[in-house]
């Protein structure tokens, strides 16, 4: 017993210790658990001025920025500050041969010139309320999974119907701490969002695939939006009559720069963390997901880059693609390697068996808690090869685009194969395609996807558990002897699909008698035969393990934190409104290795690299730096420094999140964190973790000295 207390102990003093700068914390709850620790730390803030209510507060400037990053609103007039990345796409999609607003930039000279983005929307939290209480009534003292989904279920939906006639904004009821608590989220949400500005790609994206999720980075990492409301500064959607939104509030900039121990921290919205899972589920992800995920998304890519490599038109259309995969494929390299160098997955048994222990001794705990780690190890047993199956589907068959495409025509066969056609409602349908196959056309190379489809069809065909297999690979069996190759060549030359003068033509003279050439059609019968075996077979199968697993996570995490009473654990990122908090520290990343804090404009001249597209350096920004023309965005020592280093717990969803010194002002834009802390979703390592900010003073250098936008930084209140 005295051994189960020491370790007990141990635990929360190891705990306590790891969570000075480790955490996802939820802002409305500041005042009561970390704002005396900030405070120690360095803030000079009050809770209230970080999250407020009834006042604005830092808060009012933090917008989810295209349901995927964060932006921070830097002027009165709804100047937003992102990454370049997330603002990639919309970058991409404005860019033609004409004007190559990716690899040149864009500034527009006024507002009248802010570009429009379909689509785009940020979305601003007004409040959040703790509803664990109305979510939970009504279930009994031993409800059935099914019956507990189903009561909550209901809960969810009279509470978010109640909110939404109450405020009229954007509600909806989120899970934390695996269903152990829920909280209203009451939000605004912008639909005219406009581009302002972006750095040329050797700025914004400076180091490409090499560099992204390394340390030490010279990226310019940043774009520049407006949010547009109506005349009554509300959510309005896209009109010229818009005008630029009047924020509660906005962020000032300082130029007064950091140094090593200061306290910084990152008010964003991270995406999904999973720091509480047994150890059979840190396995699962580590050893059999990722190097599956990785080994496909490998393959994927040496096609699109030998293609890109060849042609500026391809470039163009597959840039934003390509970075996509690259930035999962990378990150989950570094997350099994954290994994492995951590022993994580032996951590996670260590913990466990101290689990056990406590509840094995009481029997209250053991009838409740004793029998979960069994539990797992079991369903987990049971859920791989269903998992790895649905991974080649997700991965592999999803991951050929004409079979996405193809399925966009399902709807259109259940309208014509309807008793009754609407007219209207066929003639929406033909619209919806129309406009789904100009976008998908304008940056389509159908070579590239016949090359990614022999590959990944021929990955599936070989790897895959037959038991899963779509139908379609026994046809290409049977006709074709597994000949990969040749049931591409003989797709894409029969399929309509396949080119968009041949689309086009079909749903321009349609008529539903011309159904059955569509069914026939070669694309649209692979792409329904993979969606019929994911949706008939796979789907059915992972819910139900997912169900399985979500229940006893549930369980396992309120047994954490009844173990854990003593300390308080943050509840793991579900894309809500958190602040993560640290210091500047520089980084030993292995033995004999030690990076420094900070990188500078030297060490973008250092990576420079005429040949290599991606390590190409802006002749304006060579000048500038030749002349030592910096203007007022040097740092005590002279120079300009690039990006910093911190001990912000950070994931994806925190790409573009304000960085804040210890008086609220911005200080950087997160855009990342090092390859050897990238298994900070699983487990945070303090020695190892660090999210990598864009120094502010190097992107306003950009806009103003490098693009001569000046005119956006002096609508920004700029700290000296």
């Amino acid at each position: 017993m005295k051994k189960f207390i020491l370790i007990i102990a141990l635990l929360i003093l190891r705990t306590s210790i790891l969570f000075a700068e480790e955490g996802m914390w939820i802002p409305m709850l500041l005042e009561k658990l970390n704002i005396r620790k900030m405070q120690d730390m360095g803030l000079k803030l009050t809770a209230e001025e970080i999250y407020s209510v009834n006042n604005s507060s830092l808060k009012d400037a933090i917008v989810q920025f295209g349901g995927g990053c964060t932006g921070g609103i830097v002027s009165a007039r709804g100047l937003i500050l992102t990454n370049h990345h997330c603002g990639y796409g919309s970058i991409q999609r404005h860019s033609s041969l004409e004007h190559d607003y990716l690899t040149n930039g864009f500034w527009a000279t006024s507002q009248d010139d802010e570009l429009p983005n379909p689509g785009l929307t940020v979305t601003l939290l007004v409040r959040m309320e703790d509803v664990t209480g109305r979510v939970l009534e009504g279930i009994g003292e031993r409800p059935s999974q099914l019956e507990r989904s189903q009561k909550i279920k209901q809960n969810i939906e009279n509470i978010e119907k109640e909110a939404r006639q109450e405020t009229g904004l954007e509600v909806k009821v989120r899970a934390f701490y695996n269903g152990n608590q829920y909280f209203l989220i009451i939000s605004e949400v912008f639909r005219d969002i406009r581009l302002v500005g972006a750095p040329p790609s050797n700025i914004g994206n400076f180091g490409g695939d090499t560099d992204n999720w390394m340390w030490p980075r010279h990226t310019g990492d940043f774009s520049v939006f407006r949010i547009y409301a109506g005349k009554d500064n509300k959510p309005a959607e896209y009109s010229k009559e818009n005008v630029p939104y009047q924020p509660r509030n906005y962020l000032k900039i300082s130029l007064k720069g950091y140094q090593k121990g200061d306290f910084t921290f990152v008010f964003g919205y991270p995406a999904n963390t999973r720091e509480y899972l047994p150890a059979d589920a840190v396995g699962l992800i580590a050893l059999k997901e990722n190097p599956l995920r990785t080994d496909l998304r490998q393959k994927r890519l040496d096609i699109i880059h030998e293609a890109m490599s060849s042609s500026r038109m391809i470039r163009i259309q597959y840039a934003s693609k390509a970075a996509g995969i690259a930035n999962g494929w990378k990150k989950m390299i570094g997350e099994s390697r954290g994994i492995r160098r951590q022993d994580g997955i032996e951590t996670k048994r260590e913990f466990e068996k101290t689990f056990q222990s406590w509840a094995e001794s009481d029997p209250d705990r053991n009838k409740k808690y004793g029998g979960l780690l069994t539990e797992f190890k079991n369903i987990y047993a049971e859920y791989l090869p269903v998992d790895l199956s649905n991974l080649y589907i997700t991965e592999a068959a999803f991951g050929i685009e004409i079979v996405r495409y193809a399925n966009n025509f399902e709807k259109l066969i259940q309208i014509c194969q309807g008793k009754n056609i609407k007219d209207e409602e066929l003639k929406k349908q033909l619209a919806s395609l129309v406009k789904a196959t100009r976008e998908f056309f304008k940056n389509y190379q159908a070579d590239i996807d016949k090359r990614i489809m022999v590959t990944m069809l021929s990955e599936v065909g070989t790897s895959m558990n037959s038991e899963y297999q779509p139908e379609i690979f026994q046809v290409i069996r049977q006709k074709y002897h597994s000949n990969y190759e040749r049931y591409a060549e003989e797709l894409f030359y029969h399929s309509i699909l396949a080119d968009s003068c041949d689309v086009y033509s079909f749903l321009k003279t349609f008529k539903p008698s011309k159904i059955k050439m569509l069914q026939k059609d070669p694309a649209y019968i692979l792409s329904q035969s993979i969606y019929k075996t994911y949706q008939d077979r796979l789907q059915p199968e992972m819910i139900r393990f997912n169900s399985g697993m979500d229940s006893l996570q549930r369980l396992y995490m309120e047994g954490q934190i009844q173990m854990h009473e003593d300390v308080v654990l943050y509840p793991d990122a579900n894309s809500t409104l958190r602040v993560a908090f640290g210091k500047v520290d520089d980084l030993s990343p292995a033995d004999g290795i030690k990076y420094n804090y900070f990188t500078t404009l030297a060490g973008v001249m250092q990576k420079e690299d005429s040949t290599v597209y991606d390590y190409a350096v802006d002749n304006r920004l060579k000048t500038l730096f030749r002349k030592k023309d910096f203007g007022r965005y040097t740092d005590r020592d002279s120079t300009i420094h690039v990006a910093f280093i911190s001990s912000n717990h950070t994931t994806g969803g925190n790409s573009g999140s304000p960085v804040l010194n210890s008086e609220g002002q911005m200080i950087g834009i997160n855009f990342d964190r090092n390859w050897e802390g990238t298994q900070s979703d699983l487990m945070y390592d303090p020695s190892q973790c660090r999210n990598i900010s864009l120094d502010i003073r190097y992107c306003l250098f950009v806009i103003d000295k490098v693009c001569g936008a000046k005119r956006l930084t002096e609508e920004m209140q700029i700290v000296e």
